[in-house]
């Protein structure tokens, strides 16, 4: 079995994981001092999880409490996004919300994919707040097991 080769980049320290850093550093000394309508609606980014088999490429993300029709995959250039929006449901009964951690608004993440993904070929699933993007690869960039002669 060959082990697939990643390319690390250090941006990727200062990308997702500072970001994340300082969101959790805003919400845990700032939460006092800002209304937390205001903090519900800060940016959030679903995680997501990337695996490979022989023959595809698989991304689940987590998208707790969303529906199907308010999330969008675009795959361009050999990027997939996944974008959507979560919305802060106001009851009009003006409950009193005495802490509110859940993240809400918008969210987009962009992922590059290589080049052997058949874009005529890629599905998408939503079960249970989790989308599943399946890439498929290309039949020439699938493994072939060579005999010996």
């Amino acid at each position: 079995m060959a082990t697939a080769l990643t390319r690390w980049a250090p941006s990727d320290i200062w990308g997702t994981r500072m970001n994340r850093l300082f969101d959790d550093a805003f919400t845990n000394f700032l939460a006092p001092l800002v209304p937390s309508e205001q903090l519900a609606e800060r940016a959030w980014m679903p995680a997501v999880d990337i695996r490979e088999t022989d023959d595809s490429l698989i991304m689940t993300a987590e998208l707790p409490g969303m529906k199907k029709e308010n999330v969008h995959i675009t795959l361009e250039n050999n990027v997939l996004t996944i974008s959507g929006e979560r919305k802060f449901e106001k009851d009009e009964k003006k409950e009193n919300y005495h802490r509110i951690e859940r993240a809400y608004g918008e969210f987009t993440r962009s992922f590059s994919v290589p080049s052997n993904i058949d874009a005529s070929k890629v599905q998408a699933k939503f079960h249970d707040g989790l989308l599943e993007v399946k890439l498929s690869k290309s039949p020439e960039a699938r493994p072939r097991k060579i005999e010996i002669a």
